[in-house]
C-alpha cells in the first residue's frame, strides 16, 4: 500500500481522485494549491503525487518543478492530472519534471495502471 498526494483545487476532482487511490487500497493526502502540495510532499514524503496543472498561488508546473528540483523530494514520481491536453502542455510538463502526463476526465483503468507504474518501478 503507498501513501499517495493529491493536488488539485477542485474539490469534486479531489474526491473524484481520492475516491480510485482508495479503491486501489492506497492511503491518501490532499492540497489544494501547488503550494500546499509542494508543503505537503515535503513533510509527508508520499510515494508518487497526482497533479493538476491550473491552480492557484503556485501552479502545477511550477509545484512539480519544485519538487523534482529539491534533493528531499526529487525521489517522488509527479503525475501531472489536467485538463490541458495540448501537445507543448504535456512536453513542458514532462520538462518540469513529471514522470507521466494524464489528461482529465481521466479514465480509471488508466490512472489505475498509471499509479501501479510508478509504485511498482
Amino acid at each position: 500500500m503507498a501513501k499517495i498526494l493529491i493536488v488539485d483545487d477542485s474539490p469534486s476532482q479531489l474526491y473524484s481522485l481520492q475516491k480510485i487511490v482508495e479503491k486501489l487500497g492506497h492511503d491518501t493526502l490532499t492540497a489544494e494549491d501547488g503550494a500546499e502540495g509542494v508543503q505537503t510532499a515535503k513533510e509527508q514524503l508520499p510515494d508518487l503525487v497526482l497533479m493538476d496543472v491550473v491552480m492557484p498561488n503556485l501552479n502545477g508546473f511550477q509545484a512539480t518543478r519544485s519538487l523534482s528540483r529539491d534533493a528531499a523530494t526529487a525521489h517522488i514520481p509527479v503525475i501531472l492530472v489536467t485538463t490541458k491536453n495540448q501537445e507543448t502542455d504535456r512536453v513542458w510538463g514532462l520538462r518540469q519534471g513529471a514522470k507521466g502526463y494524464l489528461t482529465k476526465p481521466v479514465d480509471e483503468g488508466t490512472l489505475a495502471g498509471t499509479i501501479r507504474e510508478f509504485i511498482n518501478a
